[in-house]
């Protein structure tokens, strides 16, 4: 009985036990052939290189983020300076335009003076009284520049010549004018289409209205806003034809034979800075001087 158990335990051992020889000299065969460390390598190698890729991705994301920090900076100083630049070019620009307006206005008053046969004195107001109804101007030009008293004065402004008054004081160096919204300066002058003649004198301020009479109610229908009116040119007061005002109201009154106009300024007198004083005398003996040569031949 005890050989007939011990006999299969023995058969199944032996083959349990060539079975495992089998699966051993499988596994050994596998290993020479290279098939399990050539996927030994390949885990390793996967690992590896994900851990690589890991580590590269973060030292780049830290290097990027520095080199981003670097380019903001320098983007900010660039834009500061940039800024800088700008506000440096703002301020040439302001400056070439205040040069250019200069230029043209004192171009606008050479060519005047050009046209006058040079017989003109340029000069800058310096001082202006505006407190009362007799306002004055003061001119930076007296008697050692040519400046005599009831000489006329005028005026180029946006490419307009304009009667600014006469020169009513003179001084060594400086020079005193009476403009013509003072109401003691009277001017003989005529509405330039019609060439009917009145007179125009100011009511005391540089805003107000310049005012014309002696102008005949017949004459109404011949007249319309915006119309010149002009220097006469007589009684020696002023030259001929210098333009005074425009005509902005006109009233008609039933007790008075003569309309009451009133005139706005050709000249700002509150932007004006540069006036041109006229020796008419020398003027008046140049234009008589040619005639006696036109007659002559």
């Amino acid at each position: 009985m005890a050989n007939k158990n011990k006999t299969p335990f023995r058969f199944r051992f032996s083959e349990f036990l060539l079975v495992g020889l089998i699966l051993l000299s499988s596994v050994m065969l596998a290993f020479n052939s290279g098939r399990f460390i050539l996927n030994f390598k390949q885990v390793g190698f996967s690992v590896i290189s994900t851990l690589d890729k890991g580590v590269h991705f973060v030292v780049d994301g830290v290097a990027n983020t520095f080199n981003s920090v670097g380019e903001l900076r320098k983007l900010k100083k660039d834009y500061n300076e940039l800024v800088i630049k700008l506000e440096h070019y703002e301020e040439m620009q302001r400056s070439n335009a205040d040069i250019t307006k200069e230029n043209n206005r004192l171009k606008e008053q050479l060519g005047f003076a050009v046209s006058m046969d040079e017989k003109n004195i340029p000069a800058q107001i310096i001082s202006r009284d505006l407190d009362n109804a007799f306002s004055y101007l003061t001119i930076d030009k007296g008697s050692v520049n040519g400046i005599r008293k009831n000489m006329p004065v005028v005026a180029f402004q946006n490419g307009n010549q304009g009667l600014v008054g006469k020169v009513i004081q003179v001084g060594t160096f400086t020079s005193q004018i009476m403009p013509v919204y003072n109401t003691n300066n009277i001017v003989s002058a005529r509405i330039q289409n019609t060439r009917d003649l009145g007179l125009v004198n100011g009511l005391g301020s540089q805003e107000s209205p310049l005012q014309m009479q002696y102008i005949k109610k017949r004459v109404l229908e011949e007249l319309s806003f915006g119309d010149v009116i002009v220097t006469s040119g007589e009684n020696d007061n002023y030259m001929r034809d210098i333009p005074i005002g425009s005509i902005s109201k006109i009233t008609v009154l039933d007790y008075n034979s003569s309309l009451n106009i009133e005139l706005t300024p050709i000249i700002d007198f509150s932007r004006l800075e540069t006036v041109i004083v006229v020796n008419q005398k020398e003027l008046n003996d140049r234009k008589d001087q040619n005639i006696q040569e036109e007659e002559d031949d």
